[in-house]
């Protein structure tokens, strides 16, 4: 068996999607609304960013701690405060980024990200979980678009 490497080469692939029910956020969801999250798998260059963003994380904590060991304790301790970075494990912070690059809808941006995170640990590990899952399983062939209705041509 050979791989075509032309038909894959030709195929449109599309983000897998799903909705997650969150029973707990209902009280941020409309009425009538189900509580659910639409999230999405990540691209193999969206997978780098989270990568990164952990070492982001990484890296400045590193810059921190260094300049903290050069001044005052309570300065320093300002200094940690003020970043926030001295309580950001990796894996939260590429989760964060995770959130925010899978997330359909809502959109997320950093901050509610980090609201999710603390306010509802297990509801953020849930989502960042499933957009894990989803992007293992790669992307899916997209629907071929029609090219347009053709007219029927008058009969004369």
């Amino acid at each position: 068996m050979s791989f075509d490497v032309k038909k894959f080469l030709k195929t449109k692939f599309i983000p897998r999607e799903e909705e997650v029910l969150l029973p707990d956020l209902k009280d941020f969801f409309g009425e009538q609304e189900a509580a659910s999250w639409k999230i999405r798998g990540l691209t193999g260059q969206e997978l780098g960013q989270c990568n990164e963003a952990a070492s982001r994380n990484k890296n400045v904590r590193a810059i921190i701690d260094g300049l903290a060991s050069q001044i005052p304790s309570e300065i320093a301790q300002a200094l940690k405060s003020f970043y926030g970075r001295d309580e950001v494990p990796q894996d939260v912070a590429k989760r964060i980024e995770q959130l925010i690059l899978g997330s359909v809808e809502p959109k997320v941006d950093v901050e509610l990200a980090a609201k999710l995170c603390k306010a509802f640990p297990i509801e953020f590990y849930i989502l960042t979980n499933k957009i894990n899952e989803l992007t293992g399983k790669g992307h899916i062939p997209g629907k071929v678009q029609p090219s347009g209705e053709t007219q029927m041509s008058e009969q004369h």
